[in-house]
């Protein structure tokens, strides 16, 4: 068991509190990259125990067995390699830890020195009472790498320790060299990376054959790799820290010595890279700490009460500053972070995400955001991560119109339309992302729609990446399955609008959707949808396109959909289409009158298929309003108000939509046709059609000028049915 520190040894453990942050992860990549050396040497050793074992139960001095020791000789030669590579990189990071003792000595002995005047031999005192107390509380000498190597206690993947907290004194340890010590150590235990002396004539290269099963209690591959000595510190460590933690307290404080902190990284990063421009090795220690410091604010995103105090720091502006770094990892590491902080999962109040979100555009994230990606190379996979998490930022700040008005400039519209259109063999992740989110900009603002579809002639676009869905089906649940989904809700955001109708027009959407609906299978609800909305609207552009559809022989195509058996979202489209049509198609026009015809052929086969229709989704919805009239009765009145929007949208659900629209056609169809209204009124009644006009009138808002074209319908139509 080791023994307690000495009172001096206990000062210097508080005094390197602060510095074990940065030790962390370091020790952490260097943990890793161990655990994988060392995977790759057990892997190695088991080719050498086969070929041994065969060696020992082959009697006969012939060819085979001459060709099992060349095969042991090719084995062991491998090991050693592996062997060797891992004496490498313990004593690379010995080099690093010694740089790393040696500034944090530095920083003590300024603070001293400020009294003595003489900081460079408060440092060196530092240092080397440092490496005393260091011997003293370790007695234990680091062993040989070679002998660790050699025993059958190496570590394996199923003993494994987590290096949890690492201390100071421990990683001092086991990487102290002295200032004139060579590079295998000064002492006797010191780590050396000399090969063994070989005993055997007839093997060459490697370590010692493997002990005899009766020497090797657990077996060459499952020991523990830890000495007793080792041991004992490291439970000693434990015992320590489970004493002396205390959770770090995340607060204001915290916030303004992180801030400060990181001020000080990006800046001593800068002032390294502008002094030793054209000598890397002199600067990549301090990039390492800033790389770390970036990381630590990811932390913040799980306190979002301090994303106000954020927004107002200087630290914000430093964070968005380093997507201009030289050094594309730590840009792509600063994208992640602010892509943490503002993402939608983060259960911040709508004021403190507005107040990062104003702050980072005011840094001028945007323009900062674009020339990175512009940089960026997708063939590396670093390069292409971060991509991904610039997509991340843009689609969290274009949830709302106000931010998606902001972002969505010319030049970012395009870049992600350009993206989109890619040549790739297969539909990558980032050409599919950058899809949705010019998909979200377009849901979130009008404005960006028509900006879309008219500066960039985003329409004649997405119809161009749509064609190829034609007949071809992307496969199920898939990358490329989705990117087409994005596609459709891109193009139908723009189609709401009158500029967007008029592109579609302009670039065959219409055929291409009709040729969709005939041959398609994935594509065919999706252009359905695409039709209903972009024949919908109060707008002229919607007639134009209602008049196109019936031009482009499309009533047939529809109708022989209509009277088949169909799902509700494939019935909901079609009544849609039809009640534009209805609407906005020109009354002495061809197409009216051939749209009239199609309903009334046949014996006014579509108009019973509407009846029938009427009264399904009556009865659906009348099972829902009796359920909501007996939870009524047992609320109060402020009670029943608050469920009035959880009611609403059963009734959406049970159908109350399409009950509606099968309303509003019924009664254009009364109101042209006079056989068609003795059918309507025989089966139906005009009563209930009547009541539910009046209720889709009132239900209109009465300040909206758009809305008053409609208004005027719903009277007239009311009118028609006395």
């Amino acid at each position: 068991m080791a023994t307690a520190p000495d009172p001096l040894a206990q000062d210097l453990i508080e005094s390197w509190k602060p510095a074990q942050k940065d030790l962390d992860n370091r020790v952490q990549i260097a943990e890793a990259t161990l655990e994988k050396l060392t995977d790759d040497l057990h892997r190695s050793r088991i080719p050498v125990q086969v070929c041994h074992n065969k060696l020992k139960n082959h009697p006969r001095d012939d060819g085979a067995k001459a060709e099992l020791k060349d095969q042991l000789k090719d084995s062991e030669e491998m090991e050693s390699g592996k062997v060797a590579q891992i004496q490498a990189y313990l004593q690379q990071m010995s080099s690093l830890m010694e740089e790393t003792f040696r500034e944090r000595c530095a920083e003590e002995g300024r603070a001293v020195g400020m009294k003595t005047k003489n900081p460079e031999d408060s440092a060196s005192c530092l240092l080397e009472e440092w490496r005393s107390v260091a011997d003293r509380l370790w007695g234990a000498k680091m062993t040989s790498v070679d002998e660790l190597f050699k025993k059958p206690n190496l570590p394996s993947g199923s003993v494994k320790r987590k290096f949890e907290a690492p201390d100071p004194q421990q990683a001092y340890k086991s990487a102290k060299l002295g200032d004139n010590a060579p590079p295998n150590g000064n002492h006797a235990n010191g780590a050396s990376v000399e090969d063994a002396a070989d005993e055997d004539d007839d093997i060459e290269a490697g370590p010692e054959l493997p002990p005899d099963e009766d020497e090797d209690e657990e077996g060459r591959f499952f020991g523990g790799g830890v000495t007793e000595d080792t041991a004992d510190a490291l439970e000693y460590i434990d015992e320590q820290e489970g004493d002396n933690y205390t959770e770090e307290k995340i607060d204001s404080a915290w916030l303004r010595r992180l801030a400060n902190s990181f001020e000080r990284k990006v800046n001593k990063n800068a002032e390294l890279r502008a002094r030793y421009e054209s000598e890397p090795q002199k600067f990549m220690a301090s990039e390492a700490d800033l790389d770390s410091e970036i990381k630590s604010w990811s932390l913040l995103s799980e306190h979002p009460e301090l994303y106000s105090d954020f927004a107002q720091s200087e630290a914000i502006g430093q964070l968005v500053g380093l997507l201009a770094h030289e050094n594309t990892d730590i840009a792509i590491g600063a994208i992640q972070i602010i892509a943490e902080l503002v993402d939608e999962d983060v259960e911040a109040e709508q004021e403190q995400w507005d107040a990062v979100a104003n702050a980072l555009l005011e840094a001028d994230l945007l323009e900062l955001l674009m020339s990175n990606m512009a940089r960026l190379d997708e063939s590396e996979e670093t390069d292409r991560n971060g991509v991904y998490y610039s997509l991340a930022v843009l689609e969290d700040l274009s949830g709302q119109q106000a931010f998606a008005e902001k972002i969505g400039q010319e030049k970012v519209l395009l870049w992600l339309c350009n993206r989109s259109k890619n040549t790739e063999k297969t539909v990558s992740q980032n050409k599919q992302y950058a899809v949705e989110v010019l998909q979200v900009m377009l849901q979130s603002s009008p404005l960006l729609r028509r900006r879309l579809a008219v500066d960039l002639d985003g329409v004649d676009l997405f119809l161009q990446l749509l064609a190829a869905y034609r007949k071809r089906d992307p496969a199920k649940d898939s990358t490329e399955e989705e990117y087409a989904e994005n596609l459709f809700d891109a193009v139908t955001c723009v189609v709401d609008e009158p500029e967007g109708k008029r592109k579609f027009v302009e670039a065959e959407g219409v055929e291409l959707a009709l040729i969709m609906l005939k041959e398609g299978s994935f594509s065919k609800l999706r252009a359905l949808r695409l039709l209903d909305h972009a024949c919908g609207g109060q707008a002229q552009a919607s007639s134009e396109v209602c008049g196109k559809l019936v031009e482009a022989a499309g009533l047939k195509v529809m109708f022989n959909m209509f009277m088949k058996k169909a799902d509700s979202s494939t019935v909901e489209h079609l009544l849609g289409i039809f009640t534009s049509m209805l609407r906005l198609l020109p009354g002495e026009s061809a197409a009216r009158i051939r749209t009239l015809a199609k309903f009334t052929e046949k014996n006014y086969e579509k108009v019973a298929k509407l009846i029938h229709l009427r009264t399904d989704y009556s009865r659906k919805v009348g099972a829902v309003e009796k359920e909501i009239k007996a939870e009524r009765a047992d609320l109060s009145e402020i009670e029943a108000a608050e469920r009035e929007a959880e009611w609403f949208s059963r009734r959406l659900d049970g159908g109350l939509f399409c009950l509606q629209t099968l309303d509003v056609v019924l009664a254009w169809l009364s109101a042209e046709d006079l056989e068609a209204k003795k059918l309507v009124s025989k089966d139906v009644g005009f009563e209930s059609i009547k009541m539910s006009l009046q209720e889709q009138m009132d239900g209109l808002d009465p300040e909206a000028d758009d809305e008053e074209d409609t208004k005027e319908m719903f009277g007239t139509l009311i009118s028609f049915l006395q």
